[in-house]
């Protein structure tokens, strides 16, 4: 099995801060292909954002990931459970998930033991759904400053499975009946101060920051300062790519 990469416990609070929620349009495509509202399994929940709005409609939702730090800081509710466990090999009885959610994390797991997984404890036509969104968009200018930050400064440092987040998930392996869907959009208006948060939670800069032993925000702050301009404020919006399909 592959080896457990666990990048998000450290900086677990800063996760939660800036970490933007998926959009409303992918839950509404879900609720319009699954076929019942039962069970809910959110892989690499984290701090629990896909979970929350599954417990909307869903009787039951779980929640699994392996950092405790994150699932500390997860949203509670009466109908979510959160289990700290990896998702290759869970504690669920057989053929008990309506639906299964992967929100920019399927390219972490192991695809074959997971994919046995899903196999086990979904039911006859349950329907699985990974997500991810790669860089955002902003103006031309800040955008070519992310865009020194993620391909001239940090991209040696990001484990080769963002490789995957590059290519919008389309050479993950899927072995389902699969839907097509739409594209989604994230959207946010941030300060520049709340972006170079997001940015800070990027598991490249982590690991840039543990073994170069300095900050490579502090490397693009000026020319983010001049790009940015004197507005508050920006419209950040990610584009969001999906895989979906049922499992029989």
């Amino acid at each position: 099995m592959k080896q457990v990469i666990d990048n998000f416990s450290t900086g677990a609070q800063d996760y939660a801060q800036f970490r933007p929620e998926s959009p409303d349009g992918i839950f509404d495509f879900l609720y319009s292909k699954v076929n019942g509202y039962g069970v809910a399994w959110d892989c690499g929940t984290g701090n629990g954002q896909v979970a929350l709005k599954l417990a909307e409609r869903f009787e039951k939702v779980y929640g699994t990931d392996i950092s405790n730090e994150q699932l500390m800081r997860a949203v509670k509710r009466d109908n979510i459970e959160y289990r700290c466990e990896r998702t290759e090999k869970t504690s669920f009885p057989d053929h008990s998930i309506d639906i299964i959610t992967i929100g920019q994390a399927i390219h972490w797991f192991d695809f074959d033991t997971f994919y046995n997984e899903v196999r086990r404890v979904a039911k006859h036509g349950g329907l699985i759904a990974a997500w991810t969104y790669n860089l955002m968009r902003l103006t031309p200018a800040v955008n070519k400053v992310i865009g020194h930050l993620y391909h001239g400064i940090t991209r040696p440092y990001w484990d080769k499975e963002r490789d995957y987040v590059d290519a919008n998930y389309q050479t993950i392996p899927f072995p389902f009946e699969e839907i097509i869907a739409p594209q989604f959009n994230i959207v946010k208006h941030w300060s520049m101060e709340q972006l170079l948060g997001y940015l800070g939670t990027w598991s490249g800069v982590r690991h840039y920051i543990e073994k170069e032993k300095k900050d490579p925000l502090l490397l693009i702050r000026n020319d983010m300062e001049k790009a940015w301009g004197a507005v508050e404020k920006l419209e950040v919006r990610w584009p969001v790519h999906v895989r979906a399909g049922y499992v029989n």
